[in-house]
């Protein structure tokens, strides 16, 4: 590929840029010697990050970092107490704190005064409802005023938020309660999006969730049950509220993120696993004071509370559109609200460039675009680029048991279309062969410890998901994450898919097992076995199944609409099964382990285009 840039950053650019202020402090001149130093020196490089972040502490770390128990059970700010909502409310009271629009209507700001008033009115409503610090609460609803103010109040209270996508059906929201077990979910009577109500109230009931308390957005009547309230209802009109301080290691959220076993993983993020949201913000996002970060995303993907932390903490405000970001209203909201940052998953971008409807628009303020859930295609990205008058598209990949990226780009480097220039700062990794070998493409391995790292897991032996068995490298203990990356010639990298049985499908990280699960109860199918296949040219995954048939008069266009509607109905709308392959039998290891490699290799034979 060409390793020409498409975007080389000024020197005012540079200049003015979070990492040459940080550079410059350190006396360094070159990014790629700071980016060293800062994973040689990660005490040092964390201890300026937090004090530079100003992460406010109740009371003072005794060490920025501890590994007496080993670096895959790193503890941070050591001997610390703290509440990381506080870190969230740094600004001036009359700064903007979050711009919304609802489909519609205009934009509305919310000061940092107003944000902290709501945030302790519910957090005043969760205490006179009988809950306590160390009670977990839900939320399953739309990245709204509400539901922000919502994770920061149960937060703030000491009270653990299960975050749920609004996209998730009701057997999966069960799920995630029955591994979690919260007293209390927030949600919506519906999702008001393009003309459309899509019931969430109803699929919480049918989830057969606990105590729920309910916006009501829609004019339509609602029946609640008997134990639930309504939001009004719920609301304190106390507006203090004195912070719960906490360990560093207290549990503040809980994620989700498919494993490989079928069951959904649930990451526990703590108080200091914000602290990489803002840190990665603050240097590769380049987020700075009064800015406005824009990031189409939901509470129950780890971008949600990404969004949240990186734009608090950094004193910028977090613009949310309530409408479908493939939209022209929401092109016009991100020039109306003079978005500086705005982030996306690719399958946005396909869109906006199919349709061209955000041509029209002026994003002249946007500083920078990031991109992440899924691969880019490098010609969507330069459009992307060109949409705000050539702006650099920070790729950022991760992990929700990362609380950020491990690898992305800066504005201090040249911008190359679908590529990461860089390891993410204070973390490294080494990419090793299926000989454990050091290579310019092959699977990635963490090198810990970093902050944001997750130490443990609700529902599975955390060392045995991401250390045991691992190769070590130059005595380093390394942590698997599953991704394979190939680093070009010009010392940049790109993204290969997954090593295992996970995939990104419309950025949100699934399971084959989960997919093939809901599959294999259809009469049609045997077995089968779900893949991920790159369209040419690069850009977001496919889904594609290959089954072995259990006989059936059904035709095959019959059949593809079966598997589309089961896992629509089952799992999640977003997944959309692109093809169906019937197959003589799967071809399987030894130890009878399905061998995805060898599906992809047949599916991309040159007859199938």
């Amino acid at each position: 590929m060409s390793i020409t840039p498409f975007w080389q950053p000024s020197e005012k650019i540079i200049k003015e840029s979070n990492i040459y202020k940080m550079m410059h402090h350190f006396g360094y001149e070159k990014y790629e010697d700071f980016w060293k130093w800062s994973v040689e020196n990660k005490a040092e490089f964390w201890e300026a990050t937090v004090k530079n972040l100003g992460i406010k502490l109740a009371e003072k770390f005794t060490a920025i970092l501890d590994i007496s128990q080993g670096v895959e059970n790193a503890q941070w700010l050591k001997n610390a107490k703290l509440n990381i909502v506080d870190s969230c409310f740094q600004n001036n009271d009359t700064a903007t704190a979050i711009v919304f629009q609802e489909e519609g209507k205009k934009p509305q700001k919310v000061s940092q005064k107003n944000l902290l008033a709501l945030v302790n009115k519910i957090a005043n409503g969760l205490v006179e409802l009988g809950l306590f610090p160390g009670d977990k609460i839900a939320i399953y609803m739309p990245m709204t005023l509400e539901a922000v103010a919502i994770y920061l109040a149960a937060i703030k209270a000491g009270m653990p938020v299960v975050t749920i996508a609004d996209s998730f059906m009701p057997n999966e929201i069960a799920v995630r309660l029955e591994i979690t077990k919260p007293k209390l979910i927030f949600t919506q009577d519906v999702l008001q999006r393009a003309g459309k109500e899509l019931p969430l109230f109803l699929k919480v009931v049918e989830a057969n969730a606990p105590k729920a308390v309910v916006l009501k957005v829609s004019e339509e009547s609602i029946s609640l049950r008997k134990e639930d309230i309504n939001w009004n209802n719920f609301l304190s009109e106390n507006s203090n509220f004195k912070t719960v301080i906490q360990n560093p290691e207290d549990i503040i959220t809980v994620l989700f993120s498919s494993g490989t076993t079928g069951a959904p993983k649930a990451i526990p993020w703590t108080h200091t696993t914000p602290i990489k949201c803002a840190s990665d913000g603050y240097y590769h996002q380049n987020i700075q004071k009064n800015e406005v970060v824009c990031w189409p995303t939901n509470l129950g993907w780890m971008m949600g509370p990404w969004l949240v932390f990186a734009a608090l903490i950094n004193k910028a405000s977090i613009a949310l559109y309530y409408g479908a970001p493939t939209s022209e209203g929401f092109g016009k909201f991100v020039q109306d609200a003079k978005v500086t940052m705005l982030g996306v998953i690719p399958s946005i971008v396909k869109s906006w460039k199919n349709e061209k409807n955000m041509e029209k628009f002026d994003w002249n303020a946007i500083k920078c675009f990031s991109s992440t859930g899924e691969a880019s295609n490098p010609s969507e990205m330069e459009y992307l680029m060109k949409l705000a008058n050539n702006k650099p598209v920070i790729e950022y990949c991760g992990g929700t048991e990362i609380g950020g990226g491990y690898v992305t780009s800066t504005v201090v480097q040249p911008n190359i279309a679908s590529t990461f220039s860089t390891q993410a700062l204070g973390g490294e990794f080494v990419l090793l062969d299926e000989n454990n070998n050091k290579s310019e493409k092959g699977e990635l391995f963490l090198i810990p410890p970093i902050m944001g790292l997750s130490t443990k897991l609700l529902n599975s032996n955390h060392f045995d998901v991401y250390y045991k068995g691992t190769p070590t490298y130059e005595g380093n203990v390394l942590r698997r994450h599953g991704d394979e990356l190939e680093q070009l010639e010009n010392g940049y990298y790109k993204a290969q898919g997954r090593v295992d049985d996970a995939m990104n499908l419309g950025g949100i990280k699934v399971s084959s097992v989960q997919l093939e699960s809901v599959l294999n109860t259809l009469d049609f199918i045997l077995e089968s076995a779900a893949i991920a296949v790159s369209p040419k040219g690069g850009g977001p995954s496919l889904l594609v199944v290959f089954y072995v048939e259990n006989e059936s008069l059904i035709s095959e266009k019959e059949r593809l609409q079966l598997a589309k509607n089961s896992i629509k109905k089952e799992l999640n709308p977003l997944f959309k099964v692109t093809d169906l392959v019937k197959i003589d039998r799967l071809p399987r290891t030894a130890s009878n382990k399905v061998m995805r490699r060898k599906l992809r290799e047949l599916y991309n034979l040159p007859h199938k285009g």
